[in-house]
């Protein structure tokens, strides 16, 4: 075997992690914005291809079967946004733990990255959502009750619920960050995407960035009201945050030191 094929140590993986999420921290303001914005519009396009299968599949299939066969969109902005390197928030919560808790940046530092990236990627995704809104019913390749659809699957559980699920679904970011920086080629790479988020699309799981998406579009077209919207970015952010951050960066972190 050679050595490009060997797989990575954890140190490895680890050194290059925070080699990365250094590059990350210091980039601008300006420069993690504009990244962060571009990811969320890219993000959109998840939403984009699971309202085009709704839509379509609807009057054909069990709502069970349909719901597995519209989650296999899910992973496409994902690809977008992480094999182009867009700065997704959920990434970051595990990738900037690396470099704090190595003691090369400070928490500031670390908070300052967390809400530049998530303010992009939010803004990113409110204007996809008004596109998305317009042109999918203009077009008729979106019916507007889809949008209620995906919306409502959202809001339906209790907050802790939320929590406990975006937690899981921060967990399943941070891990897919640890195993593309494992992974030698583009191909290994877009395989591990469409893997994790296409299980995060079926098994319902809260990410607070294609949920801010499909949430909006509900704002926008009536079915969920600005506190429903507000309730469940509240709880998928704070969970995403502990499943990234602790679930993956902290522990990874600990075990490379151990």
């Amino acid at each position: 075997m050679s050595e490009e094929q060997k797989p990575k140590e954890h140190s490895d993986v680890l050194r290059e992690q925070l080699v990365e999420g250094l590059k990350e921290s210091d980039q601008s303001n300006t420069r993690l914005f504009l990244s962060a914005f571009t990811a969320g519009l890219e993000i959109g396009f998840s939403i984009l291809i699971m309202g085009v299968l709704y839509t379509v599949l609807n009057p054909h299939y069990d709502e069970n079967v349909l719901h597995l066969i519209v989650s296999l969109g899910y992973p496409l902005g994902f690809i977008f946004v992480i094999i182009g390197r867009s700065q997704l928030f959920t990434e970051q919560t595990a990738l900037a733990m690396v470099p704090m808790l190595n003691g090369n940046t400070t928490l500031s530092q670390l908070l300052r990255l967390w809400l530049v990236v998530f303010i992009g990627n939010i803004i990113g995704g409110v204007l996809f959502s008004i596109l998305i809104t317009w042109i999918g019913p203009a077009r008729g390749i979106i019916e507007l009750d889809t949008f209620s659809h995906l919306a409502g699957a959202l809001i339906e559980p209790e907050w802790h619920v939320i929590l406990g699920s975006a937690i899981l679904a921060g967990w399943m970011m941070g891990l897919l960050g640890w195993l593309v920086t494992t992974s030698q080629e583009t191909v290994s790479r877009i395989f591990i995407v469409i893997l994790i988020t296409a299980i995060i699309g079926a098994a319902k799981l809260h990410h607070c960035i294609v949920g801010s998406v499909e949430l909006f579009c509900g704002l926008l077209i009536g079915s969920v009201s600005p506190a429903e919207y507000g309730m469940v970015m509240v709880f998928a952010v704070l969970g995403n945050i502990i499943g990234g951050a602790i679930f993956v960066g902290a522990l990874k972190f600990s075990v490379a030191n151990s």
